[in-house]
């Protein structure tokens, strides 16, 4: 089986190179954005023409969220013009696509868990480009899994859990939005996730379309935050107890708007492929690799 992997120096891409090197029954090629831009439908062409993958993981994106509320046009060259480009190529060598979206498709006002099925209406300029990707992949590739997800942390990149590490070096005390709620994701249970996805679309499966993939439990930012503390005093990695408050979202504005719930059910993915949702507690046991 061959592989072909977009974005490789982000979280995602990061854990799945990691993983998969493990597996010598998967071949796999990772690009990262000077080795192939997804916005040049020649050069993905040419890429996906010359290796003939089975299998196309795109875990390329833009992510940062109020920069895109100022560059719109970037934002959609990377999150819904290169996910075409990359879908359309796929179609000419008969593979699958894989697609990492977002919770930010979704306005997040719902009570309860969001299904695939619910109505989709983003709020910011970085869910708009995400819900036009997913649309592009769909329109381009009919053998295509789109995987939506949130709150992704790990030992690469810049995330939240980072961020939270290096303040309790400084800080005492912090105040955490307390009124957004969702699921945290390790991106090295997103990774394998998407192996076993691959593995299974190798033996046959032909379970296409939109699926959810998050973390359980579901908790607040400020939630997230203290548990976040509490793992790193008990492994040493902060020296002191922090003392987390709750704030509102409109104590911490951001130019783009968050969904207050991303709360998402992830039972689609359990039943068609036995997956179960990211163990983003268990994650944190390890938390001095974040450091």
């Amino acid at each position: 089986m061959k592989v072909l992997i977009t974005g490789k120096n982000g979280q995602v891409g990061s854990s799945l190179v990691s993983q998969l090197s493990d597996i010598p029954s998967i071949e796999f090629l990772a690009l990262g954005r000077d080795e192939l831009d997804i916005t040049n439908a020649e050069q993905v062409n040419e890429v996906v023409n010359e290796h003939k993958p089975n299998i196309i993981i795109n875990a390329a994106a833009y992510t940062a969220v109020d920069k895109a509320e100022s560059e719109i046009e970037l934002a959609n060259a990377i999150n819904n013009v290169g996910p075409k480009n990359l879908a359309k190529a796929a179609a000419q060598v008969n593979a699958v696509i894989i697609h990492i979206s977002t919770d930010y498709v979704f306005a997040g006002n719902k009570d309860g868990l969001y299904t695939e099925t619910d109505e989709v209406n983003p709020q910011s300029v970085y869910g708009q480009t995400k819900l036009a990707g997913e649309k592009s992949v769909a329109q381009e590739c009919d053998a295509h899994i789109i995987l939506r997800t949130a709150w992704v942390f790990s030992e690469y990149g810049n995330n939240f859990v980072k961020t939270m590490l290096r303040l309790a070096q400084t800080r005492d005390t912090l105040g955490v939005v307390g009124d957004q709620f969702g699921g945290p994701t390790y991106a090295g249970d997103i990774a394998k996730a998407i192996i076993s996805i691959i593995q299974q679309l190798h033996q046959g499966s032909t379970k296409f379309g939109v699926y959810n993939y998050s973390g359980y439990p579901h908790v607040s930012w400020q939630q997230f935050a203290s548990e976040i503390f509490a793992k790193g005093l008990s492994q040493q990695v902060i020296e002191r107890p922090i003392t987390v408050n709750a704030i509102s979202t409109s104590e911490y504005p951001t130019p783009a708007k968050r969904p207050a719930n991303s709360k998402l059910d992830c039972s689609k993915i359990i039943i068609d492929f036995t997956i179960q949702p990211s163990d983003w507690n268990a994650a944190l046991n390890t938390i001095q690799q974040y450091k």
